[in-house]
């Protein structure tokens, strides 16, 4: 293996369907990590990393002040690397699972509740051409939970309107079929009426190219700063919201990983939020003694 680094970039690319995004992170990473502890050939410096070395990494990255999350990824990514060359036969061992990572800070993630995503859905958006496309773009986004870059991906045969599904292609280029309701046909059906049946991107810009991340992530904000909603507001917002309300509304905690695209369940349940009344509505109905006199 004359590139270990090249070879492992190329696995995560064919082998593990990583995105170009989740590419340039891996590669930036690990060029920082044999920037500072390699010398001279590849393979023979390998060889030579110990656990002092990768902690010296991690010091490193402390004294730029790096914040914990920052470093835990960049810990992970030199441990996959090795993983990967260990299996490779190019590594004894990974030494970098030896290595503790940071104490990483317990972050709840943000969800609106029912009124607020109410009026978010219903609130008139800013005027103009691009209206009917932002109503669809909240609407979808509210009512499956998707992710920024899966609806920016969506192409309009992804679409499968008398179903009223949708296929999404997520991390790892796995494919999962989506349901949508009533409320985002209505949108879908007001913006394909002025997008007219063309094929390609399902959302487009105004120039007639795909919609971007960015693109989306302005329309989410300024649609919650009109209608009034003072906290921040991001499609991450709606996906962790959609998921919250599904919870609460008693969906099994399976069905909803399924529809997020979530290959642990312990994933899942960092995007859920159970509510007061949901734990009483759940202890009164389970437990024996809850309503006894």
């Amino acid at each position: 293996m004359t590139d270990p680094l090249a070879a492992f970039l190329r696995h995560l690319t064919l082998e593990k369907g990583a995105s170009p995004h989740t590419i340039r992170s891996y590669r930036s990473d690990l060029l920082e990590f044999a920037q500072r502890a390699g010398r001279g050939d590849a393979a023979a410096w390998l060889e030579a990393v110990d656990t002092r070395a990768v902690r010296a990494f991690l010091a490193h990255l402390h004294g730029r002040g790096l914040d914990p999350v920052t470093i835990a990824r960049k810990l992970a990514a030199v441990r996959s690397w090795f993983r990967f060359l260990v299996r490779r036969g190019i590594l004894e061992r990974n030494v970098a699972r030896e290595v503790r990572g940071p104490r990483l800070p317990q972050k709840l993630v943000s969800f609106l509740p029912i009124d607020e995503a109410m009026v978010l859905m219903d609130a008139k958006r800013p005027g103009g051409p691009p209206r009917a496309r932002d109503v669809a773009v909240l609407e979808l986004l509210y009512a499956t939970g998707l992710r920024v870059s899966e609806l920016a991906g969506l192409d309009l045969d992804d679409l499968d309107r008398s179903q009223q599904t949708v296929r999404v292609l997520g991390k790892g280029r796995k494919e999962r079929i989506v349901p949508y309701g009533s409320r985002a046909a209505g949108a879908l059906a007001t913006y394909l009426a002025g997008r007219g049946a063309a094929r390609g991107a399902l959302f487009a810009n105004r120039r007639g190219g795909r919609l971007t991340v960015r693109s989306i992530h302005t329309i989410v904000r300024r649609s919650a700063s009109a209608c009034g909603i003072s906290r921040r507001v991001s499609p991450h917002t709606l996906r962790h919201t959609f998921a919250t309300h599904l919870l609460d509304a008693g969906a099994d905690l399976r069905v909803i990983q399924e529809l997020l695209g979530h290959s642990r369940l312990s994933t899942t349940q960092r995007y859920t939020h159970v509510g007061s009344d949901q734990l009483m509505r759940v202890y009164d109905a389970a437990h024996p003694r809850a309503r006894m006199k």
